[in-house]
């Protein structure tokens, strides 16, 4: 290779990026001024001074039982949970022929539905009145198990349904 070919191949990879790197600060400083003139116009500006004096209006205050009905949103209930609720709520309709219902699940821990409402958790003990109960019981892991009962007056019974599980659990792949 000639020596002037070389020498010229030299500066000319010399000189990319020298002219690469000021081109870029350039355009790189003119970047900054132009923002820190934006900022500084905005900040002087008649406009921004009024309206950083605008105040918003406040939020209007509503009755807690006014906006729960009229909200079409969920709200937080302030009251008792709702299966305390539903469990009073059948107790205090038992009467004097009231029975005592105890009910348990396999396995130890789930919600208890009766009637479509939910009253709590297992172990329950609940006063009713007589008559005939449709119980479901629902697992921590989806596991579900029905049952029908039928409460005679003044009588104990004891319940214990079996929860069976939605899902398999083990799944095996056959060729």
């Amino acid at each position: 290779m000639p020596t002037y070919y070389f020498r010229a191949f030299h500066k000319r990879t010399l000189l990319l990026p020298v002219v690469f790197a000021m081109v870029f600060c350039a355009a790189f400083s003119s970047i900054a001024n132009g923002q820190a003139v934006a900022e500084t116009a905005g900040a002087t500006s008649v406009s921004a001074g009024v309206a950083s004096s605008i105040k918003a209006p406040p939020f209007p205050s509503l009755p807690a039982n006014a906006a729960a009905a009229t909200s079409p949103h969920l709200t937080a209930s302030s009251g008792p949970p709702p299966e305390d609720t539903n469990r009073k709520m059948l107790e205090s309709h038992s009467g004097k022929d009231a029975g005592k219902l105890l009910l348990r699940a396999l396995p130890v821990e789930a919600q208890i539905w009766i009637n479509g409402q939910i009253v709590g958790k297992t172990p329950l003990l609940l006063v009713l009145a007589p008559g005939k109960y449709q119980i479901e019981m629902r697992g921590a892991r989806g596991q579900t198990g029905k049952r029908s009962v039928d409460l005679l007056p003044r009588e104990t019974r004891e319940v214990a349904v079996k929860l069976d599980q939605l899902y398999p659990g083990r799944v095996t792949a056959q060729r």
